[in-house]
């Protein structure tokens, strides 16, 4: 998914020049205002009340692409075609009037209504920052997404949103979904907390968490199924590329390792391997073209992550195979080549061994789960 500074239509952007892209929405609105002093008529207004309301409030160096592949799929569900117009759906970004709030990639994006009346909206969706250096939040976060969960206005966690809906204790009692790379820390802070890390998305009554990353779109199309339309949901993936919706159950990558390797070697051997995944490369051929030879990059792997090279290659194949049976109507056969196995049979022997079933019982069993149902 391609990002542009066009899908914040609603918001200014602070460019790295430090120059403002002005909001072509806000523009559209002093025109409206002008055009009513000057008794024209209106001829695109919009409903008072959305089918689809989200609040959404920023951590300070929050994930861009949660809060933006979030708001462009509302977006382009709440209007025809391209328009932008909120309709169906509508977004505001809460916080003290007209505040800059940072990204991690150091856009920044300006609030667009006041951190209260949790009730004027269906949502309130927090978008998590960065967790290294302190994650920090806008003074009155944790009073206002209490108040909200007080009048029953669900509350959504993107990305590590999740850690501050935990530290609010607002997911006690809870299932909840985290990133695989932040599961540790998750487990670390929140012991007491039900979690999993293999998952897209949870949704939990009230409490709807997901990994982040891409899987943002999926948590928002499930929502624009059940305000607005199934139709309108496909369209709003379709536009961004994306897969039809994929249910709440649908699993994220996992980790192949538990840990990140240290050994620059080490490193580059995993990307080696991960490029020429579904390519009949010997750890031989591999080895030489790092400049060493197969017994010493075993064994730094070995040293390094806890399994050898082949096992990685190994996990790292059957991992993106199950997320192809999951997610996509290819062939096993197809899906075998492409993942680097000689047939079909023959990932249904390691798939089996290693997941405890085969990859066509797999998929039928992810085929019989309910798509609307978190």
């Amino acid at each position: 998914m391609f990002l542009s500074v066009d899908f914040l239509y609603d918001f200014d952007i602070v460019r790295a020049d430090g120059s403002v892209a002005a909001s072509p929405v806000r523009r559209a609105r002093k025109a409206e205002a002008m055009a009513k002093m000057a008794g024209k008529p209106q001829t695109e207004a919009t409903p008072a009340k959305a089918r689809l309301r989200v609040g959404f409030v920023l951590a300070p160096r929050f994930t861009l692409t949660a809060f933006s592949g979030f708001i462009d799929a509302i977006r382009l569900a709440a209007d025809d075609g391209d328009r932008s117009r909120p309709i169906d759906c509508s977004w505001a970004v809460l916080g003290d009037e007209d505040a800059l709030i940072p990204s991690s990639c150091a856009v920044s994006v300006t609030t667009t209504a006041p951190l209260c009346d949790p009730a004027s909206y269906d949502y309130i969706a927090v978008v998590g920052g960065l967790l290294h250096g302190g994650q920090k939040v806008l003074p009155g976060t944790y009073s206002f997404l209490k108040g909200a969960a007080r009048v029953g206005v669900p509350l959504i966690g993107l990305c590590t949103g999740s850690f501050i809906l935990a530290r609010a204790g607002l997911l006690d009692g809870y299932e909840c979904c985290v990133s695989w790379l932040h599961s540790d820390e998750f487990v670390t802070e929140f012991p007491d907390l039900r979690v999993q890390s293999n998952r897209m998305f949870i949704v939990d009554r009230d409490r709807l968490t997901c990994a982040g990353g891409t899987s943002v779109v999926h948590l928002a199309a499930h929502l624009i199924e059940r305000s607005c339309s199934r139709a309108q949901a496909i369209k709003a993936l379709r536009i961004m590329i994306e897969e039809q919706p994929l249910p709440s159950g649908a699993w994220q990558p996992e980790a192949i390792v538990t840990r990140q390797a240290r050994d620059g070697l080490v490193r580059q051997a995993m990307l080696l391997v991960e490029q020429n995944l579904g390519e009949p490369q010997s750890l031989a051929t591999l080895a030489a073209t790092l400049g060493i030879s197969t017994r010493q990059i075993e064994r730094r792997f070995m040293a390094d992550v806890g399994i050898s090279l082949r096992e990685y290659r190994l996990r790292l194949r059957l991992s993106r195979a199950r997320w192809m049976v999951a997610h996509t109507d290819r062939s096993m056969t197809e899906i075998a080549l492409e993942c680097g196995f000689n047939d079909g049979s023959h990932l249904a022997r390691f798939f089996k061994e290693h997941f405890g079933k085969s990859p066509s019982e797999h998929r039928r069993e992810l085929c019989s789960q309910d798509p609307v149902v978190g």
